[in-house]
């Protein structure tokens, strides 16, 4: 059984930075797509980056380019996403998903998912 888990959330003063990590167990985890996406109270869950299980390209929201970075170590099974700079509106319980196949900027195509890990952003 495929199991994501996220850490690295916490609570952060705008401007600064935060590393989160997402660590799978349970499957082969190696030519996975690998995506981060988040979701902020009474909003949808947004997408925020993704990598291709197979050729590596990342991809990004606009949002997220130029600040957020996704790398993965596979001999971990772990995926981060490096956010720098960040703002309030960065505020939301980011999530990790895992796609079986080539990745998507939409949520229902990823097979699984982790349970969550809070970022706060205070101005």
């Amino acid at each position: 059984q495929v199991q994501l888990v996220e850490s690295g959330g916490g609570l952060v003063q705008a401007g600064t930075s935060l590393k989160l990590s997402c660590t799978a167990s349970g499957g082969a985890f190696d030519n996975w797509a690998m995506g981060w996406f988040r979701q902020a109270p009474g909003k949808e869950r947004e997408f925020v980056a993704f990598v291709n299980g197979v050729t590596r390209k990342e991809y990004y929201a606009n949002s997220a380019k130029g600040r957020f970075t996704i790398s993965r170590d596979i001999a971990k099974k772990t995926v981060y996403l490096q956010m720098n700079s960040l703002k309030p509106e960065d505020t939301a319980v980011y999530y990790c998903a895992a796609d079986l196949g080539s990745g998507s900027y939409h949520p229902i195509e990823y097979e699984y998912w982790g349970q969550g890990t809070q970022v706060t952003v205070s101005s």
